[in-house]
């Protein structure tokens, strides 16, 4: 029996993504060409792999019981066959994959690709939106660097600490909260709320800090992101609180202004976190060095 080892990757793919067109994109080849593997895939097999239901493919029992397994030899033939010579970045041809906070891809995100832009031409950046759940791609390795405020905490994902920011309150020009002097925290309680999570939630630690001297705020909705709470303050009395870094790249320029916090909070931090396998990737640890420098010039935002 002879083995194709391009089979092993094109069925990780479509194991993974669910569907030929997506295992496709993934690999960067045409969907006839998925289409073609996954034909030679359920010969070697004797496994349909994906079958059709209704507009969707869905796994075989066979295919669920192999795919965590496909994906660990995956990585294991990866760690045989990768090059053990000396990192060329002149000739270096990789996609890496990025979810980072939205805001940290605003600020760091030009830094970094310009970095790798003139050290290494053939190198690619995909940076991904977060997701409102807790994903396992690190794990699975389709995801290659994650950056935000959250420390992991399974034990084989690594996590280093790159730079921390604290939170200011972003309001309109022109706000009440500019006209009465120094933000006072009665003042800030006072004010209607909207909160920034990407899982929708209406609580933070902020609302802990406040209830610690006794008072509380009013949340009026919350919003994924920074750029869209920001929308919601632009012509409006409402408060966002976030990081002080966001403001720079953002809040300027819509014509809000910053006031710092009147609360004791621990400045928020940002790690950068990967896969423990990339470990001894010189590739990986080349465009960790250039994440690190790209988030520290930013205030480590």
């Amino acid at each position: 029996m002879q083995l194709d080892l391009n089979l092993l990757t094109a069925l990780d793919a479509l194991l993974e993504e669910g569907s030929v067109a997506g295992a496709a994109a993934r690999l960067h080849v045409t969907a006839p060409a998925m289409s073609r593997s996954l034909g030679r895939i359920r010969h070697t097999t004797g496994d349909q792999i994906l079958v059709r239901t209704g507009r969707t493919m869905t796994p075989t029992p066979y295919a669920i019981a192999v795919r965590a397994q496909v994906h660990e030899l995956l990585h294991q033939v990866q760690g045989v066959l990768a090059p053990s010579r000396e990192l060329d970045l002149a000739t270096l041809e990789r996609t890496f994959t990025l979810r980072w906070h939205d805001s940290l891809v605003a600020l760091s995100g030009p830094a970094l690709l310009a970095s790798v832009r003139r050290q290494a031409p053939g190198v690619r950046l995909r940076f991904v939106a977060e997701s409102s759940l807790d994903t396992p791609e690190l794990r699975r390795g389709e995801v290659d660097l994650e950056a935000n405020a959250n420390r992991p905490g399974a034990p084989d994902i690594r996590a280093e600490n790159v730079g921390e920011t604290r939170l200011v309150v972003v309001v309109r020009r022109g706000h009440p909260l500019t006209l009465d002097g120094a933000l006072t925290a009665q003042g800030y309680a006072a004010a209607e709320h909207v909160t920034v999570s990407r899982r929708g939630n209406l609580a933070n630690p902020l609302d802990d800090a406040l209830a610690r001297v006794g008072l509380s705020r009013r949340v009026v909705a919350t919003a994924p992101t920074e750029a869209a709470a920001f929308a919601f303050a632009r012509d409006s009395d409402l408060v966002i609180s976030v990081p002080e870094a966001t403001t720079r790249s953002l809040a300027a320029g819509l014509g809000l202004v910053a006031l710092p916090l009147p609360l004791e909070l621990p400045s928020a931090p940002v790690y950068l976190s990967w896969h423990q396998r990339y470990d001894t990737d010189t590739a990986h640890a080349w465009l960790r060095g250039l994440a690190r420098d790209a988030l520290a010039l930013c205030g480590g935002s």
